[in-house]
C-alpha cells in the first residue's frame, strides 16, 4: 500500500476480516503514525525504506517465553544486514545498530490464546535509501549511507523476509538462538555506560539476557541486577537510548 498509519495497526484491525496465514506481510511506502519501542515515532521518508509487519503464529509458545521471538527476528534482520556490510549488532532488546548508529527498529505485539501466543505482529522499520534525517533522533543511519549505493526495496524485502523466517524456524533451538543473540549483542561483555531513572548513569557489563527479556547487568562492585525494557538503557554519547 502507498500509505497507512501503522502496518502493525492495519494488520491487527484487518486480520479478523480475512484469512491471513502465517508469513503474511503487509508493507507500505509511508507510515503517518509509525511506532517504535516506548511509543517513539519512527521517521521514514516516503518510498525510501522498508516499513512492514510480518504475521507469525508460533505453536504452543507460552507468553512468558515470548522473548525468543524477539531474538529470532532481530537475528534475522542482522543476518540480512550482515550480507550487505560489516559492523552490525543488536542493541537490547531488538534495535539494529551499525557501529553506534541505529538502522532498524522492531516492535512486536502479540495476541494471546489462553496462556500461549496466538498471533504475533512483527513490525519492522529498516532504513534503506534515506540519506536526510530531519527528526531529533540522535543517531539514525541508512544502508545507503553505509554502503554508498542504493538498494532495490523489493530485493531488500525478499532478503529480509527469508532471513527472518530462517531464524524463526529455529525457535525450538533456544540455546543456539540465545547464544547467537548474545554473540551479536551491542557492547556485550564490555564495561559501558547505562542509565536508570533511580540510579542515574552508571558503568556496568551485560552479563546475560533472560528468557523473559530481562537484561542482566554486572555492576563494578560485582553485583548483578535485572532490568526490564524501560529500565536499563544505554548511554551513547550524550543520549540515553
Amino acid at each position: 500500500m502507498t500509505e497507512t498509519r501503522s502496518t502493525n495497526q492495519w494488520m491487527q484491525e484487518e486480520l479478523p476480516r480475512g484469512t491471513y496465514e502465517e508469513g503474511w506481510v503487509v508493507y507500505t511506502d509511508y507510515q503517518t503514525a509509525g511506532r517504535g519501542q516506548r511509543g517513539n515515532h519512527w521517521e521514514s521518508e516516503p518510498g525510501k525504506n522498508l516499513l512492514l509487519t510480518l504475521l507469525l503464529q508460533p505453536r504452543n509458545l507460552p507468553a512468558r517465553g515470548q522473548f525468543i521471538l524477539s531474538e529470532a527476528v532481530a537475528l534475522g534482520c542482522l543476518d540480512y544486514l550482515s550480507g550487505q556490510a560489516d559492523g552490525f549488532s543488536i542493541k537490547w532488546p531488538n534495535d539494529l545498530y551499525w557501529q553506534e548508529k541505529k538502522i532498524a527498529g522492531i516492535l512486536i505485539e502479540n495476541d494471546l490464546s489462553g496462556p500461549n501466543i496466538g498471533n504475533c505482529y512483527v513490525g519492522i522499520g529498516l532504513n534503506i535509501n534515506q540519506t536526510d534525517f530531519r527528526s531529533d533522533a540522535p543517531n539514525p543511519v541508512s544502508l545507503r549511507q553505509i554502503t554508498g549505493r542504493e538498494t532495490d526495496l523489493k530485493e531488500a524485502l525478499d532478503g529480509l523476509y527469508n532471513a527472518i523466517l530462517h531464524r524463526y524456524s529455529q525457535i525450538d533451538q533456544r540455546q543456539q538462538l540465545h547464544h547467537d543473540y548474545l554473540s551479536h549483542l551491542f557492547r556485550y561483555g564490555i564495561p559501558a555506560p547505562f542509565h536508570n531513572e533511580t540510579e542515574g548513569t552508571f558503568t556496568a557489563v551485560i552479563d546475560d539476557v533472560e528468557p523473559s527479556g530481562y537484561l542482566v547487568l554486572r555492576h563494578t562492585d560485582g553485583s548483578r541486577q535485572r532490568y526490564f525494557f524501560k529500565e536499563g538503557r544505554h548511554v551513547i554519547g550524550s543520549a540515553v537510548l
